[in-house]
């Protein structure tokens, strides 16, 4: 079996000594952990609860600071307050953090006046600077993807625990984002609601512990086997496998062969799992994956993340949820609205625009109506910073904007600013949805006596 999208380490036994040192490492996160995140998972598919799944296209060892983190976190708390406010039920957090240093390329190299080298693979595989020095493919990159990570998660854990995630404050960040840009009026109806909403809570006692913590998950694309096998623990409680380097790990759409390496070797760990689905894939696809990588059909196991771009969600989209639903089986459906909709200009920027990306949001939630299926989610690649990487959104940045601070070394990301449009735009749909559903998490029967 010869695993896709894998480096090319020249020197064998340098690898052998990087993933003998890895194996004795502490886990990043716990299998625990990841039960509890099974179980809100299959909640979600329920009905019960709505996925929130955000972070860096890919990390780098240099994005490793305090700012940088509280930025993300930030953001995603940020969303996670207009989406909760709106669903009515438990918005399940998870960051693409804490692991995402890897990239899959379409291209083995890159051509650059002449000069061909190994293509960037992310700062897990080499570097970006455009030499024979960085460009090679370095085993000991490994252990600084878990230093990375390991300090990425501490101090993601000590902000979230610590008061960071306050809900006042939360909701604060984003009253600050509706009075400083020009944004839809129903956007500030909505913040103004949700300060009414905390206010009523805090008038009748209620400022207890789940308003100052958060519940957060760290998650990213399993695509260094090596890595991954290296970061595999057998749990003490259940004799089973994890990959404790990240509590929800998915298989993307160039390495989701169904008999390719990454789903032979995911089909085994007990973790949750997800599974990207482009606009090639057919009903067929997405079931005989889910049966290689679930069979036992546990609720909560599966997620399928749909990435098939606005133009092709609308008619891709509804023959596999019917297919899928009609089979039994009850996964976690996301949006992943940004891979389908990457273009590059004519000064060849390589951009998405912000339109494209809510229209495919749209028609996620569209589809979901139309089958009566539940959308679980969306899955979006974003930052805390103040970047210039997508165009249009509230700013209505524009293709001559994006040299101002283009700062990915792979694909696009919403700013700040477009992430909570964006936030606002799901909050809208599932407002919409909740008011012609009945609400499992809320359903109460008056007492009598």
């Amino acid at each position: 079996m010869n695993p896709a999208q894998q480096p090319s380490y020249e020197d064998q036994a340098e690898l052998a000594d990087v993933i003998a040192q890895l194996r004795t490492r502490p886990p990043l996160v716990f299998a625990g952990e990841c039960d509890d995140l099974r179980d809100k998972l299959a909640a979600v598919a329920r009905g019960e609860g709505f996925v929130l799944q955000g972070g860096d296209c890919a990390e780098t060892f240099a994005g490793v600071t305090a700012a940088n983190i509280q930025n993300k976190l930030r953001t995603l708390l940020s969303m996670a307050v207009v989406m909760t406010y709106a669903a009515q039920v438990p918005i399940v957090k998870i960051g693409r953090i804490a692991g995402q240093y890897a990239k899959p390329r379409s291209k083995d190299t890159e051509t650059r006046a002449g000069v061909t080298l190994p293509a960037y693979r992310g700062d897990a595989v080499n570097g970006y600077d455009f030499t024979p020095e960085s460009r090679r493919h370095d085993p000991r990159r490994l252990l600084e993807t878990y230093n990375s990570s390991s300090a990425t998660m501490n101090l993601a854990r000590a902000l979230l625990t610590g008061g960071f995630a306050d809900l006042r404050t939360a909701h604060s960040w984003n009253a600050d984002f509706v009075r400083s840009a020009p944004v839809n009026e129903r956007y500030t109806a909505l913040v103004q609601e949700i300060e009414r909403a905390l206010a009523f809570m805090v008038s009748c006692g209620m400022d207890d512990e789940a308003m100052h913590t958060v519940e957060f998950f760290s998650s990213h694309e399993a695509l260094l086997l090596d890595y991954e096998h290296a970061m595999t623990r057998i749990d003490s409680r259940t004799r089973t496998p994890y990959d404790v380097s990240g509590h929800f790990i998915w298989i993307g759409e160039r390495t989701r062969q169904l008999d390719g390496a990454h789903v032979e070797f995911l089909r085994h760990l007990r973790n949750p799992i997800g599974i990207k689905l482009g606009p090639s894939t057919t009903a067929q696809d997405a079931l005989a994956l889910a049966d290689k990588i679930d069979p036992d059909r546990e609720p909560g196991r599966l997620t399928l993340i749909t990435r098939m771009g606005a133009g092709k969600i609308r008619t891709v989209l509804p023959s596999v949820i019917d297919e899928v639903m009609a089979s039994g089986r009850l996964p976690v459906w996301m949006c992943d609205p940004m891979h389908g909709n990457t273009f590059t200009t004519d000064n060849g920027v390589k951009t998405r625009a912000f339109s494209d990306v809510a229209d495919e949001v749209d028609g996620f939630f569209e589809v979901h109506e139309q089958c009566g299926t539940w959308p679980g989610g969306i899955h979006i690649e974003l930052t805390g910073d103040d970047v210039t990487e997508c165009v249009g959104g509230v700013g209505e940045l524009g293709e001559e904007d994006l040299g101002e601070r283009y700062e990915t070394l792979c694909d696009p990301r919403l700013n700040r600013n477009q992430s909570l449009e964006l936030a606002f735009t799901v909050a809208h749909r599932l407002n919409e949805g909740r008011i012609k559903r009945a609400n499992p998490v809320q359903e109460y029967t008056p007492k009598t006596f």
